[in-house]
């Protein structure tokens, strides 16, 4: 089943530029929670925690609880955290509200079974992975932590595809069609290129007076008078 995280959120009453730069200067992150057709809740949350979600990896595929002070708690995904450009501090968050019965969009990892027994492999293949993560339609109560592909019997050539995936465990991929996954790649052969041969010195010319030039002729006697 998919994670879900608790996250501590503060209300906020007003929304806009400005009011989300004096949220900042609070030292504290804007953010808004959307969707299942309800009003949007203005929420500030405490930066440290919305940096340690990025910094674990896999957020777009957790639930998170928010948990607003003096409200409720809303059952939410995060869908996008802006950053400044040069500061790289986050600067906004978005969460979608879910729906009771409602189906979300996430990605979920792909770990490979059995790669030290795949004939192909073994063989000098090489592993190409198309996709490390397949994005999927599920319940919120039964995304997996991961799909798996079994390369036991995979040789070279092979290419192994949505429909190998062990266990779909309830999904459906946003991808209508069967995908490949990963394939078993031919070894890489480097071939030896033999320098070309150098080509032959062309005969020097002869050097003006030396071996091989022509005879000076000799100068006329002078007449005499």
């Amino acid at each position: 089943m998919v994670q879900t995280i608790r996250i501590e959120a503060e209300a906020r009453g007003r929304a806009g530029k400005g009011a989300a730069r004096a949220t900042r200067r609070e030292g504290l992150v804007p953010a808004v929670i959307y969707g299942a057709k309800q009003e949007a809740t203005l929420i500030a949350l405490d930066p440290r925690d919305v940096m340690k979600e990025m910094h674990k990896g896999g957020w777009q595929g957790h639930l998170y609880e928010v948990a607003v002070k003096g409200g409720g708690t809303e059952r939410t995904l995060m869908r996008e955290v802006q950053f400044h450009p040069v500061t790289d501090r986050p600067l906004h968050v978005d969460f979608q509200r879910l729906a009771p019965g409602q189906l979300i969009r996430v990605k979920v990892a792909v770990h490979f079974l059995n790669e030290a027994s795949s004939p192909g492999l073994k063989a000098g293949g090489v592993l190409n992975v198309i996709r490390r993560e397949l994005e999927v339609l599920a319940d919120p109560d039964q995304v997996p932590e991961f799909f798996e592909i079994d390369l036991a019997s995979a040789e070279i050539g092979d290419s192994l595809r949505w429909s190998m995936v062990k266990g779909h465990h309830g999904t459906k991929s946003v991808i209508d069609r069967d995908f490949v996954v990963v394939t078993i790649a031919p070894p890489t052969v480097e071939v030896e290129v033999a320098p070309a041969p150098a080509a032959a010195a062309a005969p020097a010319a002869p050097a003006k007076g030396g071996k091989g030039a022509a005879p000076a002729k000799a100068a006329a006697p002078a007449k005499k008078k």
